[in-house]
C-alpha cells in the first residue's frame, strides 16, 4: 500500500502546498513572543518527545524498512528514538532515524488529508519528506509538512503507546509540540553550589534514583533541619520516582513544563507521619509532566508546598489518607481528576484540571478551567472565573544551546488557565551572567555589594545569616531562591527592604526570624509609598515566614506592604505552634502581615498563631483569594489575650478608614489547646460599608478546643463545642 515518493522537481518544490507551507509557518512565527527567536535544531542525535503525551517519536520494532509505522512510544534513549536533522532547502529538513540515516519520517501516499499517517520511507527528495520546524522556544517546535502544510500530530491528543502519529491541520496544541533534546548533553553546567542536583537523559536511571533516594531519605521527616536541596531536570525523559521530601524543590528546567517528561511520580507522601499530612510543608514541585504509574499521583501537603506549573497526564490525589490542610495549585494542568480527599481547604488557581472531586471547609478556584461552580457551603465551593492580575513566579531554565537563563513571565491581566498552554509563554529571558549566585557562607554584604552594582541575585540551597539588612533598590530586580533558601537576621535588624520601585520579583525564599527581636523581617516599600505600579507591579511568589520552631525566634510583624499594587503569589506568614523555641513568651510575634498600600493582590495567603491581629489590611483597593488562618495556640488565658475590651485579636482585620475591599474564600480555626476556655470575639473585623465585601466564610473551633463567637463583626457563628463549623456566604 505504501508507494516510494517520486524525486523532487522544480514542480513539486515550488508546489501551491510548499508555498502554503510556509505561509503557515510564517503565521507560526509571526505568533511567537520576541524572547523565542528561531533556534538552530541540534546538530546531532536527538529525542523529540510530545507534549501531550510525554512519550517518544519512535520507529516501530526499530524496524528500519520502507513502511515502518512512526509512532509514539515511552521514551528510551534506544535508536528508535533518536533523530538527526538534515537541511534541504528554505528553512526544511529531513528527519533521520538513527538506525538508518536514509529512512526518514514521511507522510504516507503523499497525501495532503488530515490524519494522513507517518511512516518512515527511503529519503528521495519528496516534499511529503520535507518538514519546516517551527521554533516554540526553550527547544521546543512544531513541524509542518512541506507537501501538504500540515503537521505532525499526535492523534487526539493520546497518551498511549504505540499510536501512529499522522499529520493534521495546526493547531498550536500539545498534540503538535514537540520537545527536540539532543542526545548528548552539554557538560558546561555553571557553579550553583553543593546543593544542587542536576540530571541530564544521558545519565542512567539507576544513578538518578540512588541520589533522588538519598536524598528523600534525609529530608522525609527533616522538618527542622538545616539542610536545603533543589533537584533539577534538564530538558528529556526520564524514569524516576521523585518523593518530595522537607526543603526539596525538584523543577525542570524547560522553558515549559511539557520539556521535562518524568514517567514514574513526582510526589509528596505522609509515611513519616502514618498518612497524616498536616506537618508535610516546605516543598515544592516546578515546571515538570508527569506520566504517572498507575494512572495517578499524589501531593498530600499542608502550607508552604507549591504544585506549581505543572503537568500531570493522570489524576491528582491532595491527601494520603490522614488529614492534609492547605495548599496551592497555580498555573498547571492536571489531565484527570483532582482528587481532595480530606484536605481542608485549597487554592487553585489559572490551571487547567479535568475535573475536581471532593470537599471539606474552603475550596477556592480562581481563573482556573474544569473546576466546580461556586456552591458555598454545600459544597463548599468558591469559584472566580478570571484573575484580576497575575505574574507567574521566575524560573531558571536552559536554552537550546545549553546555556541557563532566569524566565521572568509577563504580568496577565482578567487571566484563565496557564500562562504556558499555547507553548510560548509571554515574558523575558535573562541570562545568568545578570545574576549573582549567592552560595552557602556569603555575607550580607556581599549580597548588598551584588544589589548595588546592579545584579538581581539567583540564591541557591542554604541559610543564611544576615548581620544587616539587604536592600533592594533598582526597579525589576529579581530575587529567585532555589530549595528554600533561607534568610535569618542576626540582631534584631531586618532581613530586607524592597524600595518603592516597579516591579521587582522575590520568589523562593524562607525568612526565619533570629533570636532577637526583628521589627519587622521584610519590608515591601518604605512607609509613605505612593507610587503607582499598575503596569510594572512588585510581586511576591513562594514567600514564607516562620517565627520559631527551628529555634527561637521573635519578629514583631513579619511581612509589611507599603507599596502599591503589589501581587502575593502565595505566602505562608507562621508563628511556630510546634517545634523549638516555640511558647507564649518564647516566640513572640504581634502581627503575620501588614498592608498599608493600595490595591494590594494576594492569592493563596496563610497567617497563623500570631499574637495579635493576623492580618491588617489598611490599603484601599485590596483583594484576597483565599485565606487560611490558625488563630494562636497558646493563650494562657483570656487575660493574657484581649484587645482593649475585646476577647482576643480577628485573624483579618480591615481598617476603618478603608473604603474598598474585597476577599473570597476565608477560612479561621481555632484550637485554644492550653486554656479551652479562650475565646475570639470574631474572625474577621471590617467597617460596615458596601464596598468592603467578603464572600464565602468559614470558622471553625477544631475539635471543640475553644470559641470563636462570630465571623465578621457581630455575624454569624458561633465555633465552639457544641457547633464546630460556621458558614457566612456573604457580608454585608
Amino acid at each position: 500500500m505504501f508507494r516510494l515518493p517520486p524525486p523532487a522537481s522544480p514542480h513539486r518544490g515550488r508546489s501551491l502546498a510548499a508555498a502554503l507551507a510556509a505561509t503557515a509557518a510564517a503565521a507560526l512565527l509571526t505568533a511567537a513572543p520576541s524572547h523565542a527567536a528561531a533556534a538552530a535544531l541540534p546538530t546531532g542525535f536527538a529525542t523529540v518527545i510530545n507534549a501531550a503525551s510525554g512519550k517518544c517519536l519512535d520507529a516501530k520494532a526499530a524496524a528500519t524498512a520502507n513502511g515502518t509505522v512512526v509512532q509514539q512510544y515511552a521514551c528510551n534513549n534506544s535508536g528508535a528514538q533518536q533523530w538527526s536533522f538534515t537541511g534541504t532547502s528554505d528553512g526544511y529538513v529531513r528527519i533521520n532515524n538513527h538506525n538508518s540515516t536514509s529512512q526518514v519520517v514521511d507522510v504516507t501516499d503523499v497525501s495532503t488529508a488530515d490524519n494522513a499517517p507517518l511512516q518512515l520511507w527511503s529519503y528521495g527528495g519528496g516534499a511529503n519528506q520535507q518538514w519546516l520546524p517551527v521554533d516554540e522556544g526553550g527547544g521546543a517546535y512544531h513541524f509542518v509538512n512541506r507537501n501538504s502544510g500540515k503537521c505532525l500530530d499526535d492523534p487526539a491528543a493520546s497518551t498511549a503507546d504505540s499510536v501512529q502519529l499522522v499529520q493534521y491541520t495546526c493547531n498550536g496544541t500539545a498534540a503538535q509540540r514537540f520537545q527536540v533534546v539532543p542526545v548528548t548533553q552539554s557538560p558546561s553546567d555553571p557553579d550553583l553550589g553543593p546543593n544542587v542536583v542536576v540530571f541530564d537523559p544521558s545519565m542512567s536511571s539507576s544513578t538518578i534514583q540512588s541520589r533522588l533516594d538519598s536524598i528523600f531519605r534525609q529530608q522525609e521527616s527533616n522538618q527542622f533541619g538545616s539542610q536545603r536541596y533543589a533537584v533539577m531536570f534538564k530538558p528529556g525523559t526520564y524514569s524516576a520516582d521523585v518523593n518530595v521530601g522537607f526543603y526539596t524543590q525538584v523543577l525542570g528546567l524547560g522553558l515549559t513544563p511539557d520539556a521535562v517528561s518524568v514517567n514514574g511520580a513526582v510526589h509528596a507522601e505522609a509515611d513519616w507521619f502514618q498518612g497524616n499530612a498536616t506537618q508535610n510543608f516546605w516543598r515544592g514541585a516546578e515546571n515538570l509532566s508527569v506520566n504517572p504509574a498507575g494512572g495517578g499521583d499524589r501531593w498530600a501537603v499542608s502550607q508552604a508546598a507549591a504544585y506549581r506549573r505543572m503537568h500531570l497526564r493522570g489524576n491528582l490525589a491532595l491527601d494520603d489518607g490522614g488529614w492534609s490542610s492547605g495548599g496551592y495549585l497555580a498555573d498547571s494542568k492536571v489531565d484527570g481528576q483532582v482528587d481532595s480527599g480530606t484536605q481542608q481547604q485549597w487554592l487553585t488557581r489559572n490551571s487547567q484540571l479535568g475535573s475536581w472531586t471532593g470537599s471539606n471547609w474552603n475550596m477556592v478556584f480562581v481563573g482556573s478551567q474544569g473546576v466546580p461552580a461556586t456552591s458555598f457551603p454545600k459544597p463548599p465551593y468558591t469559584t472566580v472565573a478570571q484573575s484580576p492580575v497575575t505574574r507567574e513566579k521566575p524560573f531558571l531554565y536552559v536554552d537550546g544551546a545549553g546555556a541557563y537563563q532566569v524566565f521572568v513571565p509577563s504580568v496577565r491581566t482578567n487571566s484563565t488557565a496557564t500562562s504556558w498552554a499555547g507553548g510560548n509563554p509571554s515574558g523575558t529571558s535573562l541570562p545568568l551572567s545578570q545574576f549573582h549566585v549567592v552560595k552557602p557562607g556569603a555575607t550580607a554584604a556581599q549580597i548588598n555589594a551584588a544589589l548595588a552594582a546592579g545584579q538581581n541575585l539567583l540564591v541557591t540551597p542554604g541559610v543564611y545569616h544576615l548581620d544587616q539588612t539587604l536592600k533592594v533598590t533598582r526597579p525589576d530586580t529579581v530575587v529567585l531562591g532555589l530549595g528554600l533558601a533561607t534568610f535569618v537576621p542576626d540582631n534584631g535588624v531586618t532581613a530586607m527592604t524592597v524600595a518603592d520601585v516597579d516591579g521587582v520579583k522575590i520568589a523562593g525564599l524562607l525568612f526565619d526570624a533570629g533570636t532577637t527581636n526583628s521589627s519587622t523581617l521584610v519590608e515591601v516599600g518604605p512607609t509613605g509609598s505612593s507610587a503607582s505600579h499598575a503596569a510594572d507591579p512588585t510581586s511576591l511568589h513562594d514567600v514564607y515566614f516562620r517565627v520559631g520552631g527551628a529555634a527561637v525566634g521573635k519578629a514583631t510583624t513579619s511581612l509589611v506592604v507599603n507599596s502599591d499594587n503589589v501581587i502575593g503569589d502565595h505566602m505562608w506568614i507562621w508563628r511556630a505552634d510546634h517545634g523549638s523555641g516555640v511558647g507564649w513568651t518564647s516566640n513572640t510575634a504581634d502581627t503575620g502581615l501588614v498592608v498599608n498600600g493600595d490595591n494590594v493582590t494576594m492569592y493563596g495567603l496563610f497567617v497563623e498563631h500570631f499574637q495579635k491581629y493576623q492580618t491588617v489590611w489598611n490599603g484601599n483597593g485590596g483583594r484576597t483569594y483565599f485565606y487560611q488562618n490558625e488563630l494562636p495556640y497558646d493563650p494562657p488565658g483570656q487575660s493574657a489575650w484581649m484587645n482593649g475590651s475585646t476577647q482576643g485579636y480577628a485573624a483579618y482585620k480591615v481598617a476603618d478608614s478603608v473604603t474598598s475591599h474585597q476577599a473570597y474564600g476565608l477560612g479561621s480555626y481555632c484550637y485554644f489547646n492550653v486554656n479551652p476556655s479562650v475565646t475570639a470575639a470574631r474572625a474577621i473585623e471590617a467597617p460596615n460599608t458596601a464596598n468592603v465585601r467578603f464572600t464565602s466564610m468559614v470558622t471553625v473551633s477544631l475539635g471543640g478546643t475553644g470559641t470563636i463567637s462570630h465571623v465578621v463583626n457581630n455575624t454569624g457563628g458561633p465555633s465552639n463545642s457544641t457547633t464546630n463549623v460556621a458558614n457566612l456566604t456573604n457580608y454585608p
